[in-house]
């Protein structure tokens, strides 16, 4: 992992109408590395993930992506800088193949025109055969291919959350959001998960940044772990360090008196 950060988070504050979601939160995603962002519920982590896709505007400071502000840009010119993310409730077209989810996905870097698709011309039928291609190839690396046919709605819940990782995959971002990505699985598939995550960093030469639940995701698999309450920053470190600061242990569990006696 490099040290040159991909994304800048600096001083960064939203406040809903005098509710403060995040106060003053800056740290850094670094090129190559899986950070983590955890934090009890409603800590701010998907409130910072909806500033940087754009979903939200921020009320002050600074977001930055390859050296360059993202602050103001609608969601659609972010995901075409290259970040894109997977969502807390799954995102799916549930009434589409598992095949055709990824497959609308990948449409994103075609270029032919509207005749050239009506018509069936040349640079059509060529792009359509590489998209198709790349969508299997997709499914194949992320152990799906078996289910191309099946339709979304049909899939195992582990499964359905794979799928959107993959969908978000298809769309080649350089760094990639994931919002609770083990919710409602069991500790065999969250740790399949884990081991999912790190070959996605190294095939794909991303940089992921993870919101997670799951402690033993978020230490096995992240190199970083930034930990929100109540919206500010409260701590910042590897898992060991994370793993043994009172202020996280207290924000979790109490006061270290109370976690010791729990």
């Amino acid at each position: 992992m490099t040290s040159s950060p991909i994304l800048h988070i600096k001083e960064l504050t939203k406040n809903f109408e005098g509710l403060i979601a995040v106060d003053n939160v800056s740290f850094d995603v670094p090129e190559g590395g899986i950070i983590g962002l955890i934090g009890p519920n409603g800590a701010g982590k998907t409130t910072i993930f909806n500033l940087i896709t754009g979903i939200y505007k921020p009320t002050s400071g600074s977001i930055e992506f390859k050296g360059n502000s993202l602050v103001g840009l609608e969601p659609f010119r972010i995901a075409e800088k290259g970040i894109t993310r997977t969502f807390q409730n799954i995102r799916l077209f549930k009434n589409l193949s598992v095949f055709d989810n990824v497959l609308t996905a990948c449409h994103r870097s075609a270029n032919y025109n509207f005749a050239e698709a009506v018509f069936r011309l040349p640079r059509f039928r060529y792009q359509e055969k590489e998209l198709k291609e790349k969508a299997e190839q997709l499914l194949d690396i992320m152990g799906l291919q078996c289910y191309k046919d099946l339709i979304a709605n049909n899939l195992p819940y582990g499964l359905q959350r794979r799928l959107e990782i993959v969908r978000a995959l298809a769309l080649d971002p350089t760094l990639l959001l994931l919002d609770e990505p083990a919710a409602g699985m069991n500790p065999d598939e969250t740790e399949q998960l884990m081991s999912l995550i790190g070959k996605i960093r190294d095939d794909f030469k991303l940089s992921v940044l993870v919101i997670e639940h799951h402690m033993d995701l978020v230490m096995g698999v992240c190199e970083n772990i930034v930990v929100l309450n109540f919206g500010e920053k409260i701590a910042e470190g590897n898992a060991d360090e994370i793993s043994k600061n009172p202020l996280v242990i207290e924000a979790y569990l109490g006061t270290p008196e109370e976690a010791a006696n729990a």
